[in-house]
C-alpha cells in the first residue's frame, strides 16, 4: 500500500517517491550545483554588458559616436550591428545597479520562453520536481552561465528564433519570421535561420524575416547615418574589433583553425561551404518530415560553426538539439554532450592549444556542434508514436473466452526519477507535443578584466579578475 503522500514509482526504484523526499534531493543537487560552479570561475562582472551601458550612455547623454566607445581599461567596444544600440536605448533611462538586475530578469524571462517552447503543452505534467532538476543541470551549462555573468543577449535571440519555430510547428505562422528578423538585426548569426524558412519552402516566413530585418535596419540608419555607415563599409570586415581569433573562447571552425595556425581564407571558407552543404541536407529532410525542433536545433549547430567567431556564450544556440536528442530517446547520449560544456573543458589550453591533447581538448565544444551536425536525430517526428495505421475498431480481432479482449493504450511517460531523466523529461514531453510538427562581442574571454581580453594568457584557474567597476 501506498503510504500517505507518497506517489508510485516504477518498480525497484531507488529515487524517493514522496514529495518529502524529492525535496530533499532537490535541495541536495541545488547544494552540489552551487558548489561545483563556486569551484569554477564564472564571475563575469557583467563586461558584456558594460559595453551597452556605456554605449548608449555616451551616444544618448554625451552626444559621442556608437562605435568610438571603449570600456575604461580595455580597448574593446561595442561590435553589433546599430540597431541593436537602438534596441538597447531604454539602458540611457537606468542606473547601473538597476541595469544589472534588468539585464538578470530578461535574460530569466527569454529562458522561460526557451523552455516553454521545447516543453510545450505537457510542460505541467512534468511537476514542480522535475523542473527543479532541470534548471539546477541548467545552471551547470557554462554557456548560460556565461550568459548570465556577462550580461549577454544571446538567449533573448535564442528565445526571439524559437518563437518563430512554435509558430511554424502549430501552423500558426501568419507572423512567422519576424522573431527571426529581430535577432538578425540585432547580430548577423541569426540570419541563416532565415535561409532555413527559404530551405524549407516558406518563402511567406523568410520574407518576413527579411522585412523585419531590413526596416530594423532602416531605422537604426535614420537614427544614426554616420554609425550605420562607418559599421556596414568598415567595422563589420575589422577583424581586430572583436578580438584574437585563435583564443580558445572562439569554438568555431574559424577558430580551431586559427589554432592550427591556419589562417588563410580558402581554407576557413571551404570549411564553411562543407558545413553549410552538411546544413542544407539535414536540414531538408527535418522540414520534410515537419520536424521544426531539429530543423531549428540544426541550424543552431550550424551557425555556431560558419561563424567566424563562437564565444563560449554563444552556445546557447545548442540548447534545442538536447531537447531532439530527449525526444529520439537518447537521454545517456543527451547527457554525456551535455557535461562536456557543464566542465569548462577548454579553458585547461588557453595557454597553449597545440598537440593532440590541445588539438581534441582545447575544440571540444566546436567538436560538440559538429557532432550535433553530423548526427543529431532528425526527420523522425513520428517514430515515437505507436504504429496504428487504422482505428482500434477496424482492426482490433473479436475477443473469444480464450482470448480476453483487450484495449490498446499509448504509452505513458516514464516516471523514473534519476536526476537526469527527471530533468531532461521537461525537453522530452516538449519535443514530443507539438514543437516538432565578424560581428561577435570581444567578451568571449574569459576575463573581461584585462586590457585585452581575448589575448590573455593567464589559465583558467585565474581568469576571474575583476575589471573596473560597471
Amino acid at each position: 500500500m501506498t503510504a500517505p503522500g507518497e506517489r508510485p514509482g516504477p518498480p525497484g526504484t531507488r529515487w524517493p517517491r514522496t514529495d518529502r523526499g524529492r525535496l530533499v534531493l532537490v535541495l541536495l543537487t541545488a547544494a552540489a550545483v552551487t558548489a561545483f560552479t563556486a569551484t569554477v570561475p564564472l564571475l563575469r562582472d557583467f563586461f558584456d554588458l558594460r559595453v551597452y551601458y556605456g554605449t548608449v550612455h555616451t551616444w544618448a547623454h554625451h552626444g559621442g559616436r556608437i562605435y568610438d566607445y571603449r570600456v575604461p581599461g580595455t580597448g574593446y567596444g561595442f561590435t553589433y550591428p546599430p540597431f541593436a544600440a537602438v534596441a538597447m536605448l531604454p539602458l540611457a533611462l537606468l542606473g547601473r545597479t538597476t541595469a544589472i538586475v534588468v539585464s538578470l530578469l530578461v535574460n530569466l524571462a527569454a529562458l522561460a520562453v526557451v523552455l516553454r517552447v521545447l516543453a510545450g503543452p505537457q510542460r505541467r505534467r512534468q511537476g514542480w520536481y522535475r523542473w527543479a532538476l532541470c534548471l539546477c543541470l541548467l545552471a551547470l551549462f557554462e554557456p548560460l552561465r556565461d550568459t548570465f555573468g556577462f550580461g549577454q543577449v544571446n538567449l533573448v535571440l535564442l528565445a526571439l528564433v524559437l518563437g518563430d519555430c512554435l509558430l511554424l510547428a502549430s501552423g500558426r505562422g501568419r507572423w512567422a519570421g519576424a522573431g527571426i528578423g529581430l535577432a538578425a538585426a540585432v547580430k548577423l548569426t541569426p540570419a541563416l535561420f532565415i535561409g532555413l524558412l527559404l530551405l524549407a519552402g516558406r518563402r511567406r516566413a523568410a520574407g518576413t524575416a527579411a522585412a523585419v530585418a531590413a526596416a530594423a535596419t532602416a531605422l537604426a540608419a535614420w537614427a544614426d547615418p554616420a554609425a550605420s555607415r562607418f559599421y556596414w563599409t568598415e567595422a563589420l570586415w575589422d577583424t581586430s574589433r572583436v578580438g584574437r581569433l585563435d583564443y580558445v573562447s572562439n569554438q568555431s571552425l574559424q577558430g580551431v583553425l586559427a589554432r592550427l595556425g591556419e589562417t588563410g581564407r580558402p581554407l576557413w571558407a571551404t570549411a564553411v561551404l562543407l558545413t553549410l552543404c552538411v546544413w542544407v541536407w539535414r536540414g531538408r529532410r527535418a522540414v520534410a518530415a515537419g520536424d521544426w525542433t531539429a530543423a531549428f536545433a540544426l541550424t543552431g549547430a550550424a551557425a555556431c560553426l560558419v561563424s567566424p567567431v563562437t564565444w563560449v556564450h554563444h552556445l546557447v544556440w545548442l540548447l534545442p538539439s538536447f531537447a531532439v536528442l530527449l525526444r529520439a530517446g537518447r537521454p545517456r547520449t543527451a547527457a554525456a554532450v551535455y557535461a562536456v560544456p557543464c566542465t569548462s573543458v577548454v579553458w585547461l589550453w588557453s595557454d597553449d592549444a597545440s598537440g593532440l591533447d590541445g588539438f581534441l581538448g582545447g575544440n571540444a565544444y566546436a567538436w560538440i556542434a559538429l557532432g550535433l551536425l553530423l548526427g543529431l536525430p532528425a526527420g523522425q517526428p513520428r517514430a515515437a508514436r505507436p504504429p496504428l495505421a487504422r482505428s482500434a475498431s477496424a482492426t482490433a480481432p473479436a475477443p473469444s473466452p480464450d482470448s480476453p479482449a483487450t484495449t490498446a493504450v499509448a504509452d505513458q511517460p516514464e516516471s523514473s526519477s534519476d536526476a537526469t531523466a527527471a530533468a531532461t523529461g521537461v525537453a522530452d514531453a516538449a519535443v514530443r507535443d507539438g514543437v516538432r510538427s565578424p560581428s561577435s562581442e570581444p567578451t568571449g574571454s574569459t576575463r573581461p578584466a584585462a586590457s585585452k581580453p581575448q589575448s590573455s594568457s593567464a589559465r583558467a584557474s585565474s581568469y576571474t579578475v575583476k575589471p573596473s567597476s560597471l
